[in-house]
C-alpha cells in the first residue's frame, strides 16, 4: 500500500503557508525553495524519486518527481510560485488557508497551489506498484514572471512522459489551444530644441506618429491574413499600452516611447514577427533621421496548440465530460510541446479568480478533479 499524507485541507494549507511570490520588482520577489522542498519531501514519502534543479536564478527551482520506468507515462505539471499580493484587501490571511461555505481561500488556491493538492489526492488513489509507465510530477520556478523554470525545462529536456497535463484553472475544461504573447517597447531619439523653430530640433514625437502608424497597418496585415475562430478574439492583437515622450509644450521631444503587446494566434512564431517589425522600422529611421532602438520588456510565450484528434485532446474529452477549447491567457504548454510531448491544459478552479484578492479553490471542484487526474493516471501508467 502507498503512504499516506495529511488530509486535502492540511496539505493545502502547508503549500499555500509556504510563501513563493514571482515578480519582476525585486521588493516583491522570493525563493520558492520552501514550496519546492515541502513538496519532495511528501513525494519521496510516496516513493518517488525527486529531483531539485536551481534554474540559474538565484533562489528559484524545479521539482522533477517520478516513480515508475519504462516508455511512455504521465506528467502532472504546474508553477509553484504566485502573484505578489495586497494583504489588506483579503478578508482573511492570505497565506492561510481558510475553509468558507464555498471552497478554500488562500493566495494560489487557485492559481495554482491547489492543483497539486488536488494531484496528491489522485495519487493516492492509485497503487503505485503496478505502474507500468512512469508518473511524474513536476513543479516549475517563475511563470508569473519570467517563465525561468519552463524555459530552463525545455533547455535541458525531459526523456519521461508522453502526455502532459497543466493544472492551470480551467473549471476542469480541457483547453487545446491559447495565444501567445510578446511584450517590448520602440524607443524612438530625435534632437530637442525650441519649438519656434523646428529646424533647431528633430521631433521624436513626430516620428513616433510614422512608427505608430506603421505598427497599425502591420496589425492589420496580420489581422487580415491569419484567423482562428476556435478563439473568442479570432484574429491576432497588438495593443499600444502606453506611450510616454517629450517633456515640456514648448521644446520640441527629444526622447519618445511606446509600449506595446503582440499576441499571436498557433501558426505565428514570435521571433518571425519581431523581424518583421524591425524591417518596418528601419526605413522610418532613415528618412527622419533618428534613431529607433527596440527593447524585449517579456521574452515571449508561442501560442500553443494540441491537434483536436490527439489522443489526449480525446481522452480530455471523455474524462471531462466538456469539449476541448481555447482560452486568452498564455501558459507553460508551449515549452512542453517544443519538448514534443502532447500537452492539454486542465485544473480545478476559475481564472476568474487568479490574481486578486480572496482568491479561493471551489469545493465542487476537488472531488470531479482527483477523479479526472486518477483517470488519466490510469489511461497512460497502468
Amino acid at each position: 500500500m502507498n503512504s499516506k499524507l495529511s488530509t486535502f485541507k492540511e496539505n493545502l494549507g502547508q503549500l499555500i503557508a509556504a510563501a513563493s511570490v514571482s515578480s519582476v520588482n525585486p521588493a516583491h520577489d522570493m525563493s520558492n525553495i520552501g514550496m519546492i522542498n515541502l513538496l519532495g519531501d511528501w513525494l519521496d514519502q510516496l516513493g518517488f524519486k525527486t529531483k531539485v534543479e536551481s534554474v540559474g536564478i538565484d533562489g528559484k527551482h524545479n521539482l522533477i518527481a517520478t516513480i515508475g520506468s519504462g516508455t511512455g507515462g504521465l506528467i502532472l505539471s504546474g508553477h509553484s510560485d504566485t502573484v505578489p499580493y495586497d494583504d489588506f484587501q483579503w478578508l482573511s490571511d492570505p497565506l492561510q488557508c481558510t475553509h468558507k461555505e464555498n471552497g478554500f481561500y488562500g493566495l494560489g488556491s487557485t492559481d495554482m497551489k491547489g492543483f497539486f493538492a488536488v494531484a496528491l489526492e489522485a495519487i493516492q488513489q492509485i497503487e503505485l506498484s503496478k505502474l507500468r509507465a512512469p508518473l511524474t510530477l513536476i513543479a516549475t520556478a517563475d511563470e508569473e514572471s519570467t517563465m525561468s523554470g519552463a524555459r530552463f525545462l525545455a533547455e535541458s529536456g525531459l526523456s519521461q512522459g508522453e502526455a502532459v497535463i497543466i493544472g492551470e484553472p480551467t473549471d476542469l475544461k480541457p483547453i487545446r489551444m491559447h495565444k501567445g504573447i510578446s511584450m517590448q517597447a520602440i524607443r524612438v531619439t530625435g534632437r530637442s530644441g525650441h519649438s519656434s523653430n523646428p529646424d533647431l530640433g528633430n521631433s521624436a514625437l513626430e516620428a513616433m506618429i510614422e512608427v505608430l502608424t506603421a505598427l497599425q497597418e502591420f496589425r492589420s496585415k496580420l489581422q487580415s491574413t491569419y484567423r482562428n475562430d476556435g478563439f473568442t478574439i479570432a484574429v491576432p492583437t497588438m495593443n499600444f499600452g502606453c506611450i510616454h515622450g517629450g517633456d515640456n509644450p514648448n521644446r520640441i521631444c527629444g526622447k519618445c516611447e511606446l509600449q506595446f503587446d503582440l499576441r499571436p494566434l498557433p501558426g505565428m512564431a514570435i521571433d518571425e514577427l519581431r523581424n518583421d517589425i524591425t524591417a518596418l522600422l528601419e526605413p522610418i529611421a532613415d528618412r527622419r533621421g533618428v534613431d529607433i532602438d527596440q527593447e524585449i520588456l517579456f521574452g515571449g510565450v508561442e501560442a500553443f496548440e494540441e491537434p483536436e484528434d490527439s489522443d489526449l485532446v480525446k481522452q480530455a474529452s471523455m474524462f471531462s465530460g466538456e469539449e476541448a477549447k481555447s482560452v486568452a491567457f498564455a501558459t507553460e504548454a508551449p515549452f512542453f510541446k517544443a519538448l514534443g510531448k502532447k500537452t492539454i491544459i486542465l485544473g480545478p478552479g476559475s481564472i476568474d479568480q487568479a490574481h486578486q484578492a480572496n482568491e479561493f479553490l471551489p469545493d465542487n471542484q476537488i472531488e470531479p478533479g482527483t477523479r479526472i487526474y486518477r483517470q488519466f493516471i490510469e489511461h497512460y501508467c497502468l
